[in-house]
């Protein structure tokens, strides 16, 4: 029973994730380009990353991550009332929105669904939106995804940007609650940076895709960690929050030495910092519900744990998150 003294607050009811079976190694890429396997791990961290088989899109990742989000919040398709996409590899180009085809996939009639573009932001966002739609009263249940087809995108020629992406999904569930809630999201942009890391497109007769990703690594890199490292710590100053009082620190999975340059800044050890860059790449907007996943299923992230979220992306896009995880534990 809710008293009227403490109000109702959005909060993240379940989270899951999905990752299609095939495994591509740097060793595999030392084949396609010019690079090692030594190099690609002290440079990024990265071992390996998923790729969806080609008749697999974003939507199909998106949908079997979303039943598993579903689940776990012990709800139905019937019980959404909002389902919102982030994704930089729709189905289509414009229209039908991937979450349109996520909605349809899981037999969600007559809700909002659309799609947002905010790159490896993209779940930040997403927590922003739901939040702002659960706590105004607009919607009751809102199921945010974060699903990427990355190697749809990707020029497997250019070996500076083919080693980094990765494919697979995220799902969560945003409801209101009064405690375990997401207490606070920042978000922001500045899109004088946008040629630094952009989908364009390509002119190379080899590429069977019209649309590829280019990326200045050394400016994106500078720019992620300056940006992130300062955000972060503005938003646990802004909450009266330690880093030494949270649980978890769960970031963007885009590069090892950018996630450790953060860390430092946070004065965080090993064990409350939650890494998957390396079994599975950058995978954009799925990249932190998937790390979160991985916690969750591993026993780390729990019911009420306080967690830090951090993301930065091409538009130049970033935000960070601080929320006490409200899904119940996994039953094993």
């Amino acid at each position: 029973m809710n008293s009227k003294n403490t109000p109702l607050k959005a909060s993240l009811k379940s989270i899951a994730s999905y990752v299609p079976a095939k495994i591509l190694s740097n060793n595999e890429l030392e084949k396609v380009v010019d690079t090692t396997d030594e190099w690609i791990v002290r440079r990024t961290g990265i071992k390996e990353r998923r790729i969806a088989e080609a008749d697999e899109g974003a939507s199909d990742l998106g949908t079997k991550a979303a039943l598993k989000a579903l689940k776990r919040a012990e709800l139905s398709p019937r019980d959404i009332d909002a389902l919102i996409v982030a994704t930089l590899s729709p189905d289509y180009f414009t229209m039908p929105s991937t979450a349109c085809k996520i909605a349809a996939n899981l037999g969600c009639e007559n809700i909002t669904a659309f799609d947002i573009s905010a790159a490896c932001s993209g779940f930040i966002y997403l927590l922003e939106l739901a939040k702002s739609l659960v706590e105004s009263g607009a919607k009751k249940n809102v199921l945010i995804v974060g699903t990427e087809k990355a190697s749809s995108v990707m020029d497997y020629t250019d070996r500076s940007i083919c080693i980094l992406f990765g494919d697979g999904a995220g799902a969560g569930v945003v409801s209101l609650d009064v405690q375990n809630t997401i207490i606070d999201v920042h978000t922001a942009s500045d899109g004088n940076f946008g040629d630094l890391l952009m989908i364009e497109r390509s002119q190379k007769a080899e590429i069977s895709s019209p649309l590829m990703m280019k990326m200045k690594g050394s400016e994106v890199f500078k720019m992620a960690v300056q940006t992130l490292s300062q955000d972060v710590v503005w938003l646990l100053e802004k909450n009266q929050i330690t880093a030494q009082d949270l649980d978890l620190f769960i970031p963007h999975q885009a590069n090892l030495r950018i996630i450790k340059a953060v860390q430092e800044k946070l004065g965080l050890e090993d064990e409350k910092c939650i890494l998957t860059v390396q079994k599975y790449g950058n995978t954009s907007a799925a990249s932190i519900p998937m790390a979160m996943n991985d916690a969750f299923e591993e026993g780390r992230l729990k019911k009420g744990s306080l967690i830090l979220l951090d993301a930065f992306g091409g538009g130049f896009t970033w935000g960070s998150a601080l929320l006490r995880f409200g899904g119940a534990n996994l039953k094993h």
